[in-house]
């Protein structure tokens, strides 16, 4: 399977209604931006929408980690880089990074945790086999990148205070 390193096919767009009271994107959208990205690679490995209609199996996000960087404004074109860190028999870690499409800036990144699902039974279970074989060729192909310096943060108050 050639799998692209990192996978870069989803563009967006910020919408009007997604501006907020300061005059710029409101967070929760960006991370509507980031799904449709989720979205777009698991339906390249074959774990999307198809996916979970044929074997109502799925994955839920148990875990994110998202940084604001820049601002995005009304009509702002975006395209969003992602980057398979890491994969197990029931999990697939990720990240994401939206870069704007005027000037190449980063403006977010986002690290998710998903785990695979039985949604008959809402519990955690292995990849199906077919699932299993597609999600490691495609972590395989990521695991020649480096990996991102910003993944694995927390939030905490400084030491010190002013």
């Amino acid at each position: 399977m050639s799998f692209p390193t990192p996978f870069d096919r989803y563009k967006g767009e910020v919408l009007p209604e997604w501006i907020d009271a300061n005059g710029h994107m409101n967070l929760a959208y960006y991370i509507v931006l980031f799904d449709y990205a989720t979205d777009a690679l698991f339906d390249a490995i074959g774990i999307g929408r198809a996916y979970k209609d044929a074997t109502n199996h799925g994955t839920f996000v148990a875990e994110t980690h998202n940084l604001y960087e820049r601002e995005l404004l009304v009509a702002e074109q975006v395209r969003v880089a992602t980057q398979i860190l890491g994969a197990d028999g029931k999990r697939l870690h990720l990240a994401h990074e939206m870069f704007s499409l005027v000037n190449g800036a980063r403006a977010a990144t986002q690290e998710l945790m998903y785990l695979h699902i039985d949604l008959g039974a809402r519990r955690v279970v292995p990849w199906l086999p077919e699932a299993r074989d597609r999600v490691d060729a495609a972590a395989a192909a990521h695991a020649r990148l480096a990996g991102p310096d910003w993944t694995g943060r927390r939030i905490a108050m400084p030491a010190t205070r002013d």
